[in-house]
Protein backbone atom coordinates (compact mmCIF):
# COMPACT_ATOMS: atom_id res chain seq x y z
CA UNK A 1 0.00 0.00 0.00
CA UNK A 2 0.75 3.80 -1.33
CA UNK A 3 2.42 6.05 1.89
CA UNK A 4 0.28 9.36 2.00
CA UNK A 5 3.49 10.92 1.16
CA UNK A 6 3.64 8.50 -2.36
CA UNK A 7 -0.16 9.67 -2.74
CA UNK A 8 0.54 13.04 -2.37
CA UNK A 9 2.70 13.02 -5.14
CA UNK A 10 0.28 10.29 -7.66
CA UNK A 11 -0.81 11.90 -10.52
CA UNK A 12 -4.94 11.50 -10.93
CA UNK A 13 -5.25 8.40 -12.89
CA UNK A 14 -2.81 6.03 -10.06
CA UNK A 15 -4.62 7.91 -7.13
CA UNK A 16 -7.90 7.27 -8.57
CA UNK A 17 -6.91 3.77 -9.06
CA UNK A 18 -5.85 3.56 -5.39
CA UNK A 19 -9.50 4.66 -4.71
CA UNK A 20 -11.10 1.77 -6.62
CA UNK A 21 -9.24 -0.74 -5.73
CA UNK A 22 -10.31 -0.02 -2.00
CA UNK A 23 -6.63 0.15 -0.95
CA UNK A 24 -7.10 3.73 0.20
CA UNK A 25 -10.23 4.72 2.27
CA UNK A 26 -7.95 7.83 4.13
CA UNK A 27 -8.47 11.92 3.69
CA UNK A 28 -7.64 13.48 0.86
CA UNK A 29 -5.79 16.72 2.05
CA UNK A 30 -3.11 17.56 -0.23
CA UNK A 31 -3.87 15.27 -2.82
CA UNK A 32 -4.74 15.65 -6.55
CA UNK A 33 -2.82 19.38 -6.65
CA UNK A 34 -4.42 21.78 -9.05
CA UNK A 35 -7.76 19.68 -9.03
CA UNK A 36 -11.28 20.61 -7.94
CA UNK A 37 -12.07 18.87 -4.27
CA UNK A 38 -15.81 18.19 -3.62
CA UNK A 39 -18.17 17.23 -1.16
CA UNK A 40 -20.74 14.20 -2.16
CA UNK A 41 -24.17 13.85 -1.36
CA UNK A 42 -26.28 11.26 -2.76
CA UNK A 43 -30.17 10.68 -2.78
CA UNK A 44 -32.83 8.91 -4.36
CA UNK A 45 -35.06 11.00 -7.14
CA UNK A 46 -38.00 11.95 -4.76
CA UNK A 47 -35.82 14.14 -3.37
CA UNK A 48 -33.04 15.00 -5.67
CA UNK A 49 -35.45 17.81 -7.41
CA UNK A 50 -35.87 19.87 -4.06
CA UNK A 51 -31.88 19.27 -3.20
CA UNK A 52 -31.15 20.60 -6.25
CA UNK A 53 -33.06 23.91 -5.27
CA UNK A 54 -31.66 23.77 -2.39
CA UNK A 55 -28.40 24.40 -3.46
CA UNK A 56 -29.19 26.69 -6.41
CA UNK A 57 -30.80 29.01 -3.69
CA UNK A 58 -28.04 28.89 -1.39
CA UNK A 59 -24.73 29.14 -3.76
CA UNK A 60 -22.28 29.74 -1.14
CA UNK A 61 -22.76 27.44 1.71
CA UNK A 62 -23.75 25.18 -1.22
CA UNK A 63 -21.36 25.26 -4.30
CA UNK A 64 -22.99 22.75 -7.09
CA UNK A 65 -20.09 21.65 -9.41
CA UNK A 66 -21.03 18.64 -10.73
CA UNK A 67 -25.05 16.45 -11.03
CA UNK A 68 -25.26 12.94 -12.40
CA UNK A 69 -28.31 11.92 -14.56
CA UNK A 70 -30.96 9.69 -12.15
CA UNK A 71 -29.01 6.11 -12.24
CA UNK A 72 -26.03 7.06 -13.66
CA UNK A 73 -23.16 6.40 -11.17
CA UNK A 74 -20.59 8.20 -13.68
CA UNK A 75 -20.54 12.16 -13.24
CA UNK A 76 -19.45 12.60 -16.82
CA UNK A 77 -18.84 16.47 -16.48
CA UNK A 78 -16.11 16.15 -14.12
CA UNK A 79 -14.05 13.90 -15.52
CA UNK A 80 -13.35 10.05 -15.20
CA UNK A 81 -15.26 9.15 -12.43
CA UNK A 82 -16.93 6.52 -10.83
CA UNK A 83 -19.02 7.62 -7.97
CA UNK A 84 -19.33 3.94 -7.03
CA UNK A 85 -15.82 3.36 -6.11
CA UNK A 86 -13.75 6.83 -6.58
CA UNK A 87 -14.16 8.30 -3.00
CA UNK A 88 -12.12 6.71 -0.51
CA UNK A 89 -14.86 5.67 2.02
CA UNK A 90 -18.79 6.69 1.91
CA UNK A 91 -20.95 7.24 5.08
CA UNK A 92 -24.66 6.02 4.57
CA UNK A 93 -27.45 7.51 6.38
CA UNK A 94 -30.96 5.78 6.59
CA UNK A 95 -33.94 7.85 8.00
CA UNK A 96 -31.44 10.55 9.19
CA UNK A 97 -28.99 8.02 11.16
CA UNK A 98 -26.03 6.79 10.07
CA UNK A 99 -26.03 2.99 9.64
CA UNK A 100 -22.31 2.13 7.89
CA UNK A 101 -19.62 3.02 6.53
CA UNK A 102 -18.37 1.18 3.44
CA UNK A 103 -14.98 1.78 0.84
CA UNK A 104 -17.59 1.64 -2.19
CA UNK A 105 -21.06 1.82 -3.57
CA UNK A 106 -21.12 -1.32 -5.58
CA UNK A 107 -24.07 -3.34 -3.60
CA UNK A 108 -25.75 0.04 -2.73
CA UNK A 109 -26.03 1.68 -5.87
CA UNK A 110 -29.79 2.06 -7.41
CA UNK A 111 -31.45 3.29 -10.59
CA UNK A 112 -33.29 5.77 -8.47
CA UNK A 113 -29.86 7.61 -7.36
CA UNK A 114 -28.58 10.94 -8.23
CA UNK A 115 -25.33 11.89 -6.98
CA UNK A 116 -24.49 15.78 -6.71
CA UNK A 117 -20.93 17.20 -5.93
CA UNK A 118 -20.18 20.62 -3.91
CA UNK A 119 -16.91 22.31 -3.78
CA UNK A 120 -14.82 22.06 -0.65
CA UNK A 121 -12.68 24.40 1.29
CA UNK A 122 -9.72 22.19 0.39
CA UNK A 123 -9.44 24.66 -2.75
CA UNK A 124 -9.37 28.07 -1.27
CA UNK A 125 -7.19 26.26 1.49
CA UNK A 126 -4.97 25.13 -0.88
CA UNK A 127 -4.54 28.92 -2.50
CA UNK A 128 -4.43 30.60 0.74
CA UNK A 129 -1.43 28.00 1.87
CA UNK A 130 0.23 28.93 -1.69
CA UNK A 131 0.25 32.65 -0.72
CA UNK A 132 1.58 32.67 2.74
CA UNK A 133 -0.82 32.67 4.62
CA UNK A 134 -1.14 30.16 7.91
CA UNK A 135 -3.92 28.15 8.60
CA UNK A 136 -4.15 27.39 12.59
CA UNK A 137 -5.75 24.06 11.75
CA UNK A 138 -3.78 22.59 9.37
CA UNK A 139 -0.18 23.76 11.61
CA UNK A 140 -1.60 22.05 14.37
CA UNK A 141 -3.12 18.68 13.00
CA UNK A 142 -6.63 19.76 14.20
CA UNK A 143 -9.50 19.81 12.40
CA UNK A 144 -11.29 23.23 11.59
CA UNK A 145 -14.05 25.14 14.41
CA UNK A 146 -17.08 25.00 12.69
CA UNK A 147 -20.36 26.68 14.09
CA UNK A 148 -24.18 27.18 13.55
CA UNK A 149 -25.06 30.91 12.66
CA UNK A 150 -28.09 33.02 12.42
CA UNK A 151 -27.73 33.53 9.16
CA UNK A 152 -30.33 32.04 7.39
CA UNK A 153 -30.94 29.43 4.51
CA UNK A 154 -33.57 29.63 1.55
CA UNK A 155 -35.60 26.09 1.75
CA UNK A 156 -36.41 24.12 -0.82
CA UNK A 157 -39.06 21.38 -0.08
CA UNK A 158 -37.75 19.74 3.47
CA UNK A 159 -34.46 20.92 3.10
CA UNK A 160 -33.52 24.34 5.13
CA UNK A 161 -31.88 25.34 8.54
CA UNK A 162 -29.75 27.67 8.62
CA UNK A 163 -26.00 28.12 7.74
CA UNK A 164 -23.11 26.60 9.35
CA UNK A 165 -19.66 28.59 8.77
CA UNK A 166 -16.06 27.17 8.97
CA UNK A 167 -13.42 29.93 10.93
CA UNK A 168 -10.27 30.43 10.91
CA UNK A 169 -8.10 33.15 12.79
CA UNK A 170 -6.06 35.47 10.42
CA UNK A 171 -4.25 39.02 11.44
CA UNK A 172 -6.63 42.11 10.52
CA UNK A 173 -4.32 42.52 7.41
CA UNK A 174 -4.13 38.68 6.31
CA UNK A 175 -8.20 38.64 7.04
CA UNK A 176 -8.25 41.06 3.90
CA UNK A 177 -5.74 39.23 1.98
CA UNK A 178 -8.09 35.97 2.68
CA UNK A 179 -11.13 37.12 1.84
CA UNK A 180 -9.51 38.33 -1.55
CA UNK A 181 -7.92 35.41 -2.39
CA UNK A 182 -10.73 32.72 -1.48
CA UNK A 183 -13.36 35.07 -3.55
CA UNK A 184 -11.56 34.15 -6.87
CA UNK A 185 -13.09 30.43 -5.66
CA UNK A 186 -16.86 30.87 -6.13
CA UNK A 187 -17.12 27.20 -6.68
CA UNK A 188 -15.70 26.46 -2.99
CA UNK A 189 -17.75 28.57 -0.81
CA UNK A 190 -15.79 32.29 -2.18
CA UNK A 191 -15.03 34.37 -0.09
CA UNK A 192 -16.33 35.10 3.86
CA UNK A 193 -19.82 35.69 4.91
CA UNK A 194 -18.63 37.23 7.52
CA UNK A 195 -15.40 38.65 9.42
CA UNK A 196 -14.97 39.72 13.01
CA UNK A 197 -17.88 39.84 16.10
CA UNK A 198 -19.17 36.44 16.31
CA UNK A 199 -21.78 37.37 18.10
CA UNK A 200 -23.38 39.19 14.73
CA UNK A 201 -23.94 36.00 13.38
CA UNK A 202 -25.03 34.27 16.23
CA UNK A 203 -22.11 32.55 17.31
CA UNK A 204 -22.15 33.29 21.12
CA UNK A 205 -19.01 31.29 22.84
CA UNK A 206 -15.92 31.11 19.94
CA UNK A 207 -14.16 28.61 22.28
CA UNK A 208 -17.21 26.27 21.86
CA UNK A 209 -17.55 25.20 17.99
CA UNK A 210 -20.52 22.68 16.74
CA UNK A 211 -17.87 20.47 15.01
CA UNK A 212 -14.30 20.23 14.74
CA UNK A 213 -11.79 21.58 17.67
CA UNK A 214 -11.17 24.70 19.16
CA UNK A 215 -8.64 27.51 17.59
CA UNK A 216 -5.56 28.91 19.56
CA UNK A 217 -6.07 32.64 19.10
CA UNK A 218 -3.23 34.56 19.31
CA UNK A 219 -2.37 38.48 19.42
CA UNK A 220 -3.89 40.53 16.98
CA UNK A 221 -6.25 37.98 15.41
CA UNK A 222 -9.68 37.94 14.56
CA UNK A 223 -11.99 35.51 13.34
CA UNK A 224 -13.27 34.98 9.58
CA UNK A 225 -15.90 32.63 9.13
CA UNK A 226 -16.65 31.20 5.62
CA UNK A 227 -20.07 29.39 4.51
CA UNK A 228 -19.29 25.62 4.72
CA UNK A 229 -20.23 22.44 3.35
CA UNK A 230 -21.60 21.00 6.94
CA UNK A 231 -24.47 23.30 5.66
CA UNK A 232 -25.84 21.01 3.10
CA UNK A 233 -25.26 17.84 5.09
CA UNK A 234 -27.09 19.48 8.17
CA UNK A 235 -29.73 20.26 5.92
CA UNK A 236 -29.72 16.61 4.80
CA UNK A 237 -29.67 14.98 8.41
CA UNK A 238 -32.70 17.38 9.38
CA UNK A 239 -34.75 16.57 6.85
CA UNK A 240 -34.23 12.50 7.14
CA UNK A 241 -34.52 10.88 3.35
CA UNK A 242 -35.15 7.32 3.65
CA UNK A 243 -31.53 6.76 2.04
CA UNK A 244 -28.45 9.38 1.94
CA UNK A 245 -24.57 8.69 0.92
CA UNK A 246 -21.96 11.17 1.44
CA UNK A 247 -18.33 10.88 1.46
CA UNK A 248 -16.65 10.27 5.26
CA UNK A 249 -15.43 13.42 6.41
CA UNK A 250 -12.36 14.71 4.96
CA UNK A 251 -12.31 11.45 2.54
CA UNK A 252 -13.75 13.63 -0.71
CA UNK A 253 -14.01 13.63 -4.14
CA UNK A 254 -11.33 14.20 -6.45
CA UNK A 255 -11.98 15.65 -9.51
CA UNK A 256 -10.34 16.10 -13.26
CA UNK A 257 -11.69 19.57 -12.95
CA UNK A 258 -9.11 22.28 -12.44
CA UNK A 259 -9.15 24.64 -9.46
CA UNK A 260 -10.18 27.78 -11.21
CA UNK A 261 -12.21 26.67 -13.88
CA UNK A 262 -15.85 28.21 -14.21
CA UNK A 263 -18.31 25.30 -13.71
CA UNK A 264 -21.85 24.89 -15.04
CA UNK A 265 -24.04 22.79 -13.32
CA UNK A 266 -27.62 21.18 -15.13
CA UNK A 267 -30.92 20.06 -13.08
CA UNK A 268 -30.68 16.30 -12.98
CA UNK A 269 -32.02 13.85 -16.25
CA UNK A 270 -34.23 10.96 -15.39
Amino acid sequence: MATYEELQRMPMSDLRAEFRSGRYIGHTAAMGAGLLQANLAILPEADAIDFFRFCQRNPKPCPLVGVSDTGDPLMRTLGDIDIRTDVPSYNVYRDGELTEQVPDLKDLWRDDLVAFALGCSFTFERALAEAGLPLRHVEQNKIVSMYKTSIPLVPAGKFGGGTVCSMRPFSPENAERAARISRQFPQAHGAPLHIGDPAKIGVSDIDKPDWGDVTEFRSNEIPVFWACGVTPQNALLRARPTLCITHTPGSMLITDVPEDAEVTVLAPAA
